[in-house]
């Protein structure tokens, strides 16, 4: 368990969903819009609503996490540059917590392996497989890769497959079809919250000029720019 007390501000824009979480102890204040391209216009606003309903100021919290991708390139890019931004200016550190890694704990709260697939368009699916422990961490237990669905490989066992690339491609589906299918889940940023407390009670937080995407493609090359 995290120690009581911990505040932690979340974002992600990595996807068509847009969430931003405050955990204020163990009470977890949530906001989540699905849209295709206004989560620049929209994300500041909802960090200032989930702090004024939790009664936070930035220079209260603990850190802010944010979901440093795989996901769309301008999405993760808007979500590493506005975290680092907030964390730059109220002195705080933070924690990047993978997107595939954030939809394995939202898709399970019982011990085992779980492959998640995410759409990532042009034929592709960004994937992994986890381990989700009895503490709720999750632990990767394969690179994160991209690449065409016929390229995700599995020898050992797995209990449960999540991701959006399920939906996206019934080839990869039904090649997983023994598995309990969860095809519709989106990175939720109270679930970046929960893996970003665990990381910040092993002292892992990070500088907030250290904060880097991980787009996985090899050939995106460009970088969020850092605040000085």
């Amino acid at each position: 368990m995290t120690r009581l007390g911990m505040n932690i501000l979340a974002l992600d824009t990595s996807t068509e969903q847009c969430s931003v979480a405050l955990m204020r102890g163990e009470t977890v204040i949530e906001r989540c819009v699905h849209t295709a391209r206004d989560h620049a216009d929209l994300v500041l606003g909802m960090v200032e609503d989930v702090l004024r309903e939790g009664m936070l100021s930035l220079k209260q919290l603990d850190g802010i996490a944010f979901g440093r991708g795989p996901g769309g390139f301008t999405g993760v890019r808007i979500g590493v540059g506005v975290a680092q931004g907030l964390a730059l200016g109220a002195g705080l550190p933070t924690v990047g917590v993978s997107d595939l890694a954030a939809v394995a704990c939202q898709a399970t709260r019982q011990p085992g392996d779980i492959l998640v697939c995410m759409d990532a368009r042009m034929g592709e699916v960004y994937w992994a497989v986890f381990r989700v422990d009895d503490r709720g961490r999750v632990e990767p237990r394969s690179p994160e890769r991209v690449g065409p669905p016929g390229g995700v490989m599995w020898d050992e066992p797995l209990y449960l497959a999540a991701g959006t690339g399920f939906a996206a491609y019934p080839d990869l589906r039904d090649r997983f079809k023994d598995l309990t299918l969860r095809t519709d889940i989106l990175p939720r940023a109270s679930d970046i919250a929960k893996l970003a407390a665990l990381e910040i009670e092993a002292g892992q937080a990070l500088p907030a000029r250290d904060a880097q995407p991980s787009y996985v493609r090899d050939d995106v090359a460009v970088k969020p720019v850092r605040h000085t």
